[in-house]
């Protein structure tokens, strides 16, 4: 219900309401940092331990800084606690897309892989910039990696036909038996994997519109070379139903999704080959989807 409420919102409403929530967060920080109610890097460690979050598992993470409370270090000290608790060898991606409108509205000029920020807020701009190794060129959905196989999980990107095709990062990862920590966010804000599940089950013969007839045409640069990437579009009409948090319980019942804390963020840490396929099943046995929760 809130998401059709939202999707009926004017756009300027909106903007206002998200403008007046950051305000208010930030002043409830700063009264924590003026307290003492700090979350130091030796802390988050302690928290992402007690996470049960495997040390040997590629991890994809969506983040909020400000959902964990006041952070001693930033953003740098959350990268950094994390990686004290993951093996060496053991990747991190974060999603790095240079806009936060919808697909079809995506007007940004010209995508430059290495110098373009991430929309996706602070920590995973931070971990762009200063820790990943390489970056995805597909203009919608780029994604920032950290680990021995960085080039391999960005390569081809950009060539699908979709943002979350097989030469996906987002595909790679669950194939890879990687984990997704949702950090103070939810399916419904986060929900990226949940479409690379889409693309798996066949974006054509999909039971739902979700792409737009047409694809665009997308300027990216990637160091010296500039392309022309042709990618789908989401249609508009099938976001605004998209009610992702209602594959929770099932997801949770299944065993592929457990609620975790993280200073003062709830979060969801999810296996991810679990939840496509456990998505996959349900969807041949039942047609359950993002949009259809219950089945039909």
């Amino acid at each position: 219900m809130k998401d059709i409420l939202r999707s009926l919102v004017p756009k300027t409403v909106l903007e206002w309401n998200r403008a007046r929530k950051k305000k208010k967060r930030r002043k409830e920080l700063e009264h924590k940092r003026n307290s003492g109610a700090l979350w130091t890097k030796e802390k988050l460690v302690e928290e992402f331990t007690k996470a049960h979050i495997d040390p040997t598992r590629d991890i994809l993470v969506h983040s909020s800084l400000s959902a964990i409370g006041y952070v001693e270090g930033g953003a740098v000290a959350v990268i950094e606690a994390l990686l004290e608790v993951l093996d060496d060898d053991t990747h991190i991606l974060m999603p790095t897309s240079p806009v936060v409108t919808l697909q079809a509205e995506h007007n940004l000029d010209e995508f430059d892989v290495a110098q373009t920020p991430s929309k996706m807020g602070t920590i995973t701009e931070v971990f762009r910039t200063q820790f990943a190794h390489a970056r995805s060129a597909h203009p919608l959905e780029p994604v920032a990696v950290r680990g021995p196989k960085s080039i391999e999980y960005c390569q081809g990107h950009h060539t699908d036909a979709t943002p979350y095709g097989p030469n996906s990062p987002w595909r790679k990862h669950m194939e890879w038996n990687g984990q997704i920590l949702y950090l103070g966010t939810t399916l419904i804000n986060s929900g990226t994997s949940l479409h690379a599940v889409e693309d798996a089950i066949g974006w054509k013969s999909f039971k739902f519109p979700v792409y737009l007839a047409e694809s665009k045409v997308f300027h990216v640069r990637n160091g010296a070379r500039a392309v022309s990437v042709v990618s789908k579009v989401h249609n508009p009409e099938m976001s605004a139903k998209r009610e992702c948090d209602g594959l929770i319980p099932l997801l949770q019942e299944k065993g592929a999704l457990r609620q975790v804390n993280i200073g003062e963020a709830k979060g969801l840490l999810v296996d991810a080959p679990r939840m496509k396929s456990i998505l996959l099943e349900a969807y041949a046995s039942s047609g359950v989807t993002m949009y259809t929760t219950n089945g039909s």
